[in-house]
């Protein structure tokens, strides 16, 4: 849309609010009207489309405090000028009426670059196009479509791909659809992608597969050979002795499909396993080996603590 169609647009009669009314009515107004001409709601409808997005953009204009301001100074001036003055031509005969582009700028935004002097653009004032703010949407994936890839709606009907192998918190960029500056050109959009939780995997993204494992506390301290699940079959993996818990081990090429080809990786975190009941057989073995296990993991500690007390 043109930057001087702006004029034209009554955002408050779109999300049929008042002019006076809160961020909360305006936020309220919005969902309501977004929940009843959304795509996803209206498949095919032409017209219900359009209005969704003339809605998105009402919202995106109306919610920022910063945008809001310099729209309501925008509509003012033209109410209080009776014209647009974008239109505006002086004659050559000097009717016309002479104004300082430099001094609205000062009135209405503290500066050279305001939506004023795009609008008075015609009278050979300065222009400063700027371009619109980001924006951030979020999505949330189940398990299945996060691994495939798949294709979500974005706030103004717009679809976008959001790749496989995607990892929980990350950010999709869509270039020019985010804030619309009255002056310049839109912003991105970034999709923040959330994964529903997997009872299994988890995804940390780049196309790697994480999966945490339980082992034996002999197995960490003796090292073993364990089974583990990838999303097609199993893998053997080695545990080396000492393990400690949290221990992150790769398996390359054992994660998802790449775009560029190949595979990620598969990281096994390991859990150790505490037992909360013992046997009289399993006691007494712990036992004997605290015996023989004299070594103390929290010996030092206290030196440290000490240490990191003094230094701050």
């Amino acid at each position: 849309m043109s930057q001087r169609e702006w004029a034209d647009k009554d955002f408050y009669k779109v999300l049929g609010v008042e002019e006076s009314a809160s961020k909360g009515a305006i936020k309220k107004a919005y969902r309501k009207l977004a929940q009843r001409y959304h795509p996803d709601a209206n498949k095919g409808d032409e017209r219900a489309e359009q209005r969704f997005k003339e809605i998105s953009e009402a919202h995106s204009i109306l919610s920022n405090d910063a945008k809001r301001k310099e729209y309501d100074e925008m509509r003012s001036l033209i109410a209080a000028g009776g014209q647009r003055f974008y239109g505006f031509r002086p004659g050559r005969g000097g009717d016309g009426v002479r104004v300082n582009i430099g001094d609205l700028g000062d009135v209405f935004g503290g500066g050279g670059g305001s939506l004023f002097e795009d609008l008075l653009g015609g009278m050979g004032g300065r222009s400063a196009p700027r371009r619109g703010r980001d924006a951030e949407t979020e999505v949330t994936l189940n398990f299945d479509e996060a691994v495939s890839g798949t294709t979500v709606t974005l706030p103004d009907g717009g679809r976008v791909r959001i790749p496989a192998g995607v990892g929980d918190g990350s950010r999709v960029k869509v270039a020019n659809k985010g804030e619309v500056d009255p002056i310049g050109g839109p912003g991105d959009l970034f999709v923040k992608v959330r994964i529903e939780p997997h009872p299994v995997f988890s995804l940390p993204g780049n196309s790697n597969l994480e999966v945490k494992v339980p082992v034996t506390y002999p197995e960490a301290a003796l090292g073993a050979k364990i089974t583990v699940p990838t999303l097609d079959d199993e893998v053997t993996v080695k545990l080396p002795p000492g393990t400690p818990h949290g221990k992150r081990l790769r398996v390359r090429g054992r994660g998802l499909p790449k775009a560029s080809g190949g595979n990620g990786d598969l990281y096994v975190v390991v859990q150790i396993e505490v037992p909360q009941r013992l046997s009289k057989a399993e006691e007494e073995a712990l036992e004997r080996f605290a015996e023989v296990h004299r070594s103390n993991p929290r010996e030092g500690l206290e030196q440290q603590l000490h240490q990191a007390t003094k230094a701050s």
